[in-house]
């Protein structure tokens, strides 16, 4: 019988998993001896911070990046096709959302591999709850385009489609680069358009909060290095 790939959600930042994980998940971390991870530097961080119940030195910790050929995909997966269960780890928040894990998932399902997804924070639907936009209908763009003529096009399209369907539109950005989309934004979209920010969910410095486009112009907040999640949705 193959083992079971466990999708494994990470904190958010800080030193706090209790605050974000139940013990079941982070019992389960602890048993796990094998990790396909985004950043093995910072998964070795974090299984510190969880615990391990085998040395962390003996447990295996293969990358899988946005460089990662589809054709190694499978050799990541040889050790669950013998049987061992593993983990799928993401830099931060649940896994395979905005990284390159989806594409080891759907490969594990065609294998025949059992997906388990763990409990954990995800920024995306954080900062849609607490956002007060439109939540039966939205969709999630990932990164927008980073230079300036497309990047405003990608803008003013979602916008578009905003108001079209009455949606909520959600993406999210490098933080060094959060200050120059949000310059973008209040560029681009129309004074009526609500928007929300969503910044350092789940740590002590967390700040969500929804206003006009008009509004944020004079309220403009500082999002340099600070993990963010955009919201937009437009009036019709």
């Amino acid at each position: 019988m193959p083992g079971v790939l466990y999708l494994v959600p990470a904190t958010l930042g800080g030193d706090a998993p209790d605050a974000v994980l139940p013990a079941a998940v982070q019992a389960q971390i602890r048993r796990l001896d094998c990790f396909i991870v985004e950043n093995p530097k910072t998964a070795r961080a974090f299984l510190k911070l969880i615990g391990t119940e085998r040395a962390l030195q003996s447990i295996t910790i293969e990358r899988l990046d946005h460089n990662t050929a589809p054709a190694a995909v499978d050799s990541l997966l040889a050790p669950l096709r013998a049987g061992r269960d593993a983990g799928l780890l993401s830099e931060a928040g649940c896994p395979a959302i905005a990284d390159p894990g989806a594409l080891l998932v759907r490969r594990a399902h065609a294998l025949g591999i059992q997906v388990v997804p763990l409990v954990g924070p995800s920024s995306i639907l954080l900062a849609l709850v607490a956002s007060g936009l439109e939540s039966q209908r939205f969709a999630f763009h990932g990164y927008l385009p980073v230079k300036t003529p497309a990047r405003q096009q990608a803008i003013r399209d979602i916008e578009l489609r905003s108001r079209k369907n009455r949606e909520t539109q959600i993406f999210i950005e490098t933080p060094y680069r959060n200050p120059h989309l949000l310059d973008a934004l209040l560029s681009a979209c129309r004074p009526d358009t609500l928007m929300c920010i969503a910044t350092d969910l789940t740590l002590p410095t967390e700040s969500v909060r929804t206003l006009r486009i008009a509004d944020w112009k004079t309220r403009k907040p500082d999002l340099k290095d600070r993990p963010s999640v955009f919201l937009l949705l437009a009036n019709a």
